[in-house]
């Protein structure tokens, strides 16, 4: 699908963001573990939360649907069978290293397959781990989908420092974690999404600048009773085009505000973004608050690295920002995007290029050099079939001249199904 995009002169009303990618995967994953029903509400619509809810589906789990309500009769974590088909994880990344070391744990015999982005995604990142613990786990060429996992002589606690900033692998290897006698301990430097740390309640205790979290088969899972709330990371697309169109006001309602989601945030205040919180609360254990944007000239910024793990799906649309800053910015730290649904370094240095934009790309970030008059040029953006970028180019193509386009539109209902309804309703 090409998906044509008008210049708004400016960008106002209010919205819902959609429902936290993230915290759908885990509540689902969680409940299916824990023992009893749990009911889920404002479940996420998106392609990837419903890879991990047909994965459970195909593991014995009995889950119900009713639009944004998902009941779950968890199994307990040691009930998961052995499904009959290969378990297809479609492009989530989440559903597959998370039910990886669920399962690795379980000593379930699985196979884990996904599309072709996923399938080119390494995941030697969670086999080398789960494999130290005594799981059974095998990639193609040692590090590629299909995995295939089997069953075990049970798995023994280690203490596992972090060699990278990643929610993804945090989470498998205290999943894993929760099937050993003896805890595993995960040191984690530098701060990451801590959602499956607080929806299974895991113990953790401060060491350096990070944490030691631990996980064994003592923690008790508990049912996942609650709202999830609005995706940060959606939001944070509104965020930068309501900041660089002039007399834009956006307003978003229920926004998850997890300190370790909101990197992006930070950084757009370092920016002189004029964003409000408002109403400020809790649902369940992750923090929520409604956000209004309002425009305003853009400092340039160069975020500490610190920053970059909780900003990294959104540091796409933050190089959008920066074009409209008014001089030099810069990214440092930011290599993992080379390993997202497709390489979102190179991805981005092929928009901005159409685009006009003046940039340097490096092997861990980029620089870039903006102006408040910066004015796209009107071309047909490629989106590399990258939710995150067709997303970013829409939000450059607001403020071109004229009419823009972008390529393989349709890959945005990966995270947000609603996202160019509510591009046309705020440019209305």
């Amino acid at each position: 699908m090409i998906q044509s995009i008008q210049p708004a002169e400016k960008l106002t009303g209010t919205l819902t963001p959609p429902p936290d990618k993230s915290i759908s995967h885990r509540s689902a994953m969680f409940a299916a573990l824990a023992e009893g029903q749990s009911v889920i509400e404002n479940y996420s619509p998106a392609a990837d939360p419903a890879s991990t809810l047909s994965c459970l589906a195909a593991l014995g789990v009995d889950l119900g649907r009713d639009g944004d309500r998902i009941t779950v009769n968890g199994k307990g974590r040691k009930k998961l069978i052995k499904p009959a088909v290969m378990l297809d994880c479609g492009n989530s990344g989440t559903t597959m290293r998370l039910l990886s070391g669920i399962l690795a744990g379980a000593g379930v015999d699985a196979v884990l397959t996904g599309d072709d982005s996923l399938s080119a995604r390494t995941m030697k990142r969670i086999v080398e781990p789960l494999s130290q613990m005594g799981g059974s786990i095998t990639a193609k060429s040692g590090e590629f989908a299909p995995l295939k996992i089997s069953g075990h002589h049970g798995i023994r606690g280690m203490r596992y420092p972090l060699p990278i900033a990643s929610a993804q692998l945090k989470s498998a290897v205290l999943l894993a974690g929760l099937y050993g006698e003896k805890p595993t301990e995960v040191v984690e430097a530098v701060p990451s999404r801590d959602h499956t740390e607080r929806l299974l309640g895991l113990k953790s205790e401060p060491f350096g600048t990070g944490k030691v979290i631990r996980s064994s088969l003592s923690d008790e899972i508990p049912l996942q009773n609650y709202r999830v709330p609005g995706d940060f990371s959606a939001a944070a697309f509104w965020l930068v085009a309501g900041s660089v169109r002039p007399g834009s006001e956006i307003a978003l309602k229920k926004c998850g505000m997890n300190p370790t989601r909101t990197g992006a945030y930070q950084i757009l205040k370092l920016m002189g973004a004029d964003i409000e919180v408002l109403n400020p609360g809790m649902a369940g254990s992750e923090p929520v608050a409604d956000l209004v944007v309002r425009s305003t000239e853009l400092k340039p910024v160069s975020p500490d690295p610190a920053l970059v793990p909780n900003s990294i799906d959104e540091l796409p649309v933050l190089m959008v920002a920066m074009c409209f800053a008014n001089g030099i910015s810069k990214i440092t730290g930011a290599e993992e995007l080379r390993h997202k649904e497709t390489d979102r370094l190179d991805a981005m240095g092929k928009i901005l290029k159409a685009a006009g934009a003046d940039f340097e790309l490096s092997e861990d970030g980029i620089t870039i050099e903006g102006s408040p008059s910066f004015k796209p040029k009107p071309v047909q953006y490629p989106s590399f079939h990258d939710h995150r970028m067709a997303m970013a180019a829409a939000v450059m193509a607001t403020a071109a001249g004229r009419e823009s386009s972008v390529l393989d539109a349709e890959c945005t209902a990966i995270s947000y199904p609603d996202f160019w309804t509510h591009l046309s309703e705020l440019s209305a």
